[in-house]
């Protein structure tokens, strides 16, 4: 790779298709009667984001020989997709801070946050009408209400510490990875792609999606505060139960598992450094980073079954960008 990230060679490869894309964006989350709804949402839009999954849609398509202009309105109804979802997940986690600002509902208030959530899936829906296309209809609301899904199951499985690995791939797979997996999948059957292609491109958005969550529940424990996007230690204090805690605990003594139990079942979660320290004790901070590079070769290779090209290349540098930091 060279020094310059993947997303941003591929931006600018992809200038003038992701130029229309935030037109697009900005077109629609325009309200003649509810100015806080642009308000809220340029807030996240407009933060600095690298709009990896739109592009993403973009590159697919493009790698795959499309040359319409369908492709915008679905990079655009993802991107809505992911920032509806943001906007409701910040008034669940009570977060306060996303990409390095102040959340939307710490801002204005929960209830802007989940309305202007609401509004933006409803135009993602009419984006994704426009294009005719009832294939594109079932892959994208199929992936909307799998994302509700993993958010429900990721709820119901904090601080509970008899979570298995299966259900935190299933969390991982619905709240994270299905978004990923629907916007590779659908810039190949805009550009009516075979099955088999379009398949492939499915593989590799689901194993991008999986090794970037499980990259950044990583990062919560083992990366840096600055530039991941939210403060260390915030999966930790909600009490998720991500891979190196689900790992740790499989192997923890009993005053380990008491430890445990009070952070996580009891919200007693004060002393970050001691979670760190038996993490590093079971060696499953970097069996967790395994893991996110395992993921990356899966992506890789379902991404080798689709033919050469320039970008094809630079999604396999994605791949392996994701694994090197967070996004």
């Amino acid at each position: 790779m060279t020094d310059t990230p993947p997303h941003a060679r591929l931006t600018a490869a992809l200038s003038e298709d992701m130029a229309a894309v935030g037109d697009l964006i900005r077109d629609r989350m325009a309200s003649e009667n509810a100015p806080r709804i642009p308000e809220v949402t340029a807030h996240l839009v407009e933060a600095g984001g690298k709009r990896v999954r739109p592009l993403m849609t973009v590159a697919c398509a493009r790698m795959c020989g499309y040359e319409g202009t369908d492709h915008i309105k679905l990079a655009a109804t993802v991107e809505f997709i992911h920032t509806a979802t943001l906007l409701h997940d910040d008034v669940v986690d009570e977060s306060r801070q996303r990409r390095g600002r102040p959340t939307a509902n710490l801002l204005w208030d929960n209830q802007s946050s989940v309305l202007v959530g609401d509004y933006l899936f409803a135009r993602s829906f009419q984006l994704m009408v426009e294009t005719g296309s009832l294939r594109v209809l079932d892959i994208l609301s199929g992936a909307a209400a799998t994302i509700a899904e993993g958010e429900v199951l990721q709820l119901t499985a904090a601080r509970n510490l008899a979570t298995t690995e299966e259900t935190y791939l299933k969390v991982v797979r619905g709240k994270t990875a299905a978004l990923f997996e629907a916007a590779a999948q659908v810039g190949g059957v805009v550009a009516g792609v075979p099955d088999a292609q379009e398949q492939a491109l499915a593989r590799f958005g689901d194993a991008l999606g999986v090794s970037f969550q499980i990259m950044d529940d990583w990062l919560d424990y083992g990366g840096a505060g600055d530039g991941i996007g939210k403060n260390l230690g915030d999966d930790f204090r909600e009490g998720k139960l991500t891979l190196p805690v689900i790992r740790a605990l499989a192997r923890s003594d009993d005053a380990e598992r008491a430890f445990w139990r009070d952070a996580l079942e009891r919200g007693k979660s004060e002393d970050l450094d001691r979670a760190r320290t038996i993490l590093d004790r079971h060696g499953t901070l970097e069996e967790t980073r395994v893991e996110a590079l395992a993921w990356r070769d899966r992506a890789r290779a379902a991404l080798a079954e689709l033919p050469a090209s320039d970008l094809r290349e630079m999604l396999g540098d994605l791949a392996d960008y994701v694994v090197a930091r967070a996004l």
